[in-house]
């Protein structure tokens, strides 16, 4: 126990890394996510298309082929990425997009087909429909999954330990390997900061799903 309170200023330094993936990865995510939900509902087929293939190439791909892809393979064609976190932020970003994408598109879905019909009938365009009256009434069943995504999100970005981010995972591994006596209080440590994380925003996800029963 006592290494574990030894090694507080290394937990807490892998702990702000985690938590700047995951803060900044969830603000790109939830964008691009949007984007893409508004693609897959979109009336042209073309950006249906293209909003299908990226979300099922997203959510159909391992998370550690997508960061080897962004690390590895793109150097590799000549697309230099600097190393450390923007390489993490972006493969977190684009499968994570994927997942919040299905959760919106399943809320706007919620949404009755009248109400896009009659702002149609009042002369609204595809975009203003979406963005003034369907995805306002979709964001009620929408935020609870949404959440549970971002959950996902924090626990994911421990793959970023294999690819030069001393994050939270990375650091409680070289904590381990410098303190062989004391491996399980290590790792307990690491489990301890991700549930500062996790917990809170299950309680969030519990209490708004509370909220949405009690407004509908």
């Amino acid at each position: 126990m006592d290494a574990v309170i030894d090694a507080l200023p290394r937990y807490w330094s892998g702990f702000t890394m985690t938590l700047y993936l995951w803060v900044v990865a969830g603000v790109l995510s939830l964008i691009f996510g949007t984007v893409l939900a508004a693609f897959r509902v979109s009336p042209l087929k073309s950006l249906r298309v293209v909003g299908t293939i990226i979300v099922e190439a997203g959510r159909n791909t391992p998370l550690t082929l997508v960061f080897i892809f962004f690390v590895f393979i793109l150097p590799a064609v000549g697309v230099i990425l600097p190393l450390g976190t923007v390489p993490a932020i972006i493969a977190l970003t684009c499968y994570t997009s994927a997942f919040v994408c299905e959760a919106v598109r399943s809320g706007i879905n919620s949404v009755g087909v009248g109400q896009a019909e009659a702002a149609r009938a009042i002369g609204l365009g595809s975009v203003q429909t979406l963005t003034n009256v369907v995805l306002p009434q979709a964001l009620r069943s929408v935020v609870p999954p949404l959440i549970n995504v971002l959950i996902a999100l924090a626990k994911n970005t421990s793959v970023a330990a294999g690819f030069t981010v001393v994050e939270l995972t990375a650091t409680g591994r070289s904590l381990a390997r410098d303190n062989p006596a004391d491996v399980i209080w290590m790792l307990a440590g690491v489990a301890f900061f991700y549930l500062l994380i996790t917990i809170p925003a299950g309680i969030l996800a519990g209490y708004v799903e509370r909220k949405v029963v009690f407004a509908r």
